[in-house]
């Protein structure tokens, strides 16, 4: 069943986790903070709604999936960005809301994220709750929440290894996992927030698949493969021969 207000006490914490990244941005002109904080928004829904340690084994399971996604995820993109400027997407917005873009990030931004990241956050509410026995659905969300998990981890392992040769300078990375799909990072984010899903659908929390819905449009149509690939041919023009021969979300064979 839904309980509402227990759903809503995670969305003060999560925009307190927000505003805190934006005070960090503030100083360094920079808001790449935010993609550090994001999966570290819905740690902090989870602890919420579950507390610590979780009552349930549903929801210590869903706790520890959770955990070791948006920990790993977290310190990936810290260490991917640190030193860097600041991401081209927040470029964009900073340069089309000058003057004043230092405040009005506070909501274009990082609030913005954190409202979107506790409607993304219904399946771990929906779980929580259910003290039914683990059953089919759990274990099947468990094995799609490791594959994805590989999909995800692995693709950005293989990527950070490709960037830190310098021969492969200017080339496409299309080995490993993204020889398969163009975005296995994409696609494992996706499969583990539907692996949630199935384990809130254990529980009776059918609700909350207007969760991964958003996520997944979200990957595909927003932040995600179609805005990264927008220009990417014009940038490298290897890479229209990859769009050609590679899936680009599921994966799949590569295609002659």
């Amino acid at each position: 069943m839904f309980q509402f207000f227990e759903y809503l006490q995670a969305l003060p914490w999560m925009l307190g986790l927000a505003a805190l990244g934006w005070l960090v941005s503030l100083p360094r002109r920079n808001v790449d903070v935010v993609d550090t904080l994001w999966s570290l928004m819905f740690l902090v829904a989870i602890l919420v709604y579950a507390g610590f340690p979780a009552e349930t084994v549903r929801g210590r399971l869903l706790f520890v999936l959770v955990a070791l996604w948006a920990i790993r995820l977290s310190v990936y993109i810290t260490a991917r960005n640190w030193g860097h400027e600041e991401d081209r997407r927040y470029q964009a917005i900073r340069q089309r809301n000058e003057p004043g873009f230092a405040f009005s990030s506070l909501y274009r931004v990082f609030a913005l994220q954190a409202v979107l990241a506790w409607v993304i956050s219904l399946p771990l509410h929906g779980a929580i709750g259910s003290e039914a026995l683990l059953g089919v659905l759990d274990y099947l969300g468990l094995a799609l929440w490791l594959l994805g998990f590989a999909f995800e981890a692995g693709g950005d392992w293989q990527l950070a290894r490709f960037r830190r040769d310098p021969a492969n300078a200017g080339k496409v990375m299309d080995r490993g996992f993204w020889r398969y799909t163009r975005h296995p990072n994409y696609f494992g984010d996706c499969a583990q927030w539907w692996a949630f899903y199935l384990i809130a659908l254990s529980g009776g929390a059918w609700w909350s698949i207007f969760g991964p819905v958003l996520m997944t449009l979200l990957l595909l149509r927003v932040s995600g493969v179609t805005l990264l690939e927008r220009d990417i041919g014009q940038r490298r023009p290897e890479y229209a021969d990859y769009i050609r021969r590679t899936n680009a979300f599921i994966p799949g064979p590569r295609k002659k």
